[in-house]
């Protein structure tokens, strides 16, 4: 791609004056992904079921919401004629999206979520809403109408998509392919195909206080190690045995009270919360799977990389890949961060142990694959 994202953006100067402030439009900044993308590869992923894909239809006044895996009558012949087909995660499955999700690697990985596609007729849209997360939206193919606007109201209709009951937008602008449109967090916005068209959306992952809470207290179980056991030694009759006494509650207090964690504990859980598989994601091991002796000769012949479906991060010593956790030795750690950071290590240059067989793990698991 001989046009990257971050020379149009200027990352510096992008992040310090419209990240999470204001949106940005700049006209014919990716000119090389005009056409990336067919309505036929969109078809053919929303038929899997390894694919999340979505058809809203519009008919009446009404909104509608289909989930894939998709029949090849419901996109041949959709019910109405306004509709747009969304197809999540496409950067799991064709290269190419992953090299475009890459191109925004100015941005932290462990924000960074997927790539989406959307496919429409003239006329096709899910209606105005709002993210609750930062998007980039790309122009592919044909021409799309969008109206945006920050408004205080976010009020939604009773509809299995968030539309917005009283949208008030403020601009309005229509965007051909290789244009680039960014937006906010909550600011309200449409986009209404005018001719055939195919959107590409750039997300990035927000979790709210409430899911990563949700999501710490879920993983937190399995690493305590609290000691002790409710006791009462001088337990007197009671005369109400169906009420809770308040020395019991005292010292379920207490008990309680000695749940801590500390810095460390929470860096494994966002890096493992961070790197967990989607539920419409999972692996299969090469077939036929390497020994490790082959494996090393082929990987430092050609180099490694990670499996479109991969996530991996690292903190310090530790590295997270697809929700696993390891402890990685200061042997091993150059290499790990290249594949991290790169997504690929083009020369083995390890003679770390630890590395040869964690990556080997790793392949015959399908988190990493041989190039070449």
């Amino acid at each position: 791609m001989s046009s990257p994202v971050p020379a149009a953006l200027h990352p510096a100067s992008f992040l310090r004056r419209y990240w999470q402030r204001k949106p940005l439009l700049l006209r014919g900044a990716l000119p090389d992904i005009v056409d990336m993308f067919s309505a036929s590869e969109l078809r053919r992923l929303a038929v899997r079921d390894d694919v999340e894909s979505r058809l809203v239809t519009y008919a009446k006044g009404k909104w509608d919401l289909a989930h894939g895996p998709l029949k090849q009558s419901q996109l041949k012949k959709p019910p109405t004629r306004l509709w747009s087909l969304l197809v999540q995660g496409v950067d799991t499955h064709l290269v190419k999206a992953r090299e475009l999700l890459d191109q925004f690697n100015f941005i932290p990985y462990a924000r960074l979520d997927d790539v989406m596609l959307s496919l429409a007729p003239p006329g096709g849209s899910v209606g105005p809403h709002f993210d609750s997360y930062d998007v980039f939206l790309l122009q592919i193919h044909g021409k799309r109408r969008w109206r945006i606007g920050m408004q205080s109201d976010l009020a939604l209709q009773d509809a299995p998509l968030r539309i917005l009951r009283n949208f008030q937008p403020q601009r309005e602008f229509e965007v051909e392919p290789g244009d680039l449109l960014y937006l906010p967090p909550q600011y309200a916005h449409e986009g209404i195909a005018t001719t055939e068209c195919i959107t590409c959306s750039i997300g990035f992952r927000a979790p709210s206080r409430q899911e990563l809470a949700h999501a710490f207290l879920e993983w937190l179980p399995d690493m305590l190690h609290l000691e002790g056991r409710y006791s009462d030694p001088g337990l007197a009759p009671t005369q109400e045995p169906a009420a809770i006494a308040t020395p019991m509650i005292e010292q379920a207090e207490r008990m309680l009270a000695g749940i801590r964690w500390k810095r460390e504990l929470i860096e494994d859980f966002l890096g493992q919360y961070l790197t967990e598989p989607k539920a419409h994601v999972w692996f299969d091991p090469p077939e036929p799977t390497l020994c490790l002796d082959q494996f090393m000769k082929q990987a430092r012949a050609n180099g490694l990389r990670l499996s479109l479906k991969s996530r991996m991060l690292y903190r310090g010593e530790r590295a997270f890949i697809n929700g696993d956790a390891v402890e990685v030795p200061e042997s091993a750690r150059r290499a790990m961060r290249d594949l991290a950071n790169q997504r690929v290590l083009k020369q083995w240059r390890t003679r770390s142990t630890w590395a040869a067989r964690t990556f080997h793990a790793w392949y015959c698991a399908g988190y990493v694959e041989l190039c070449g």
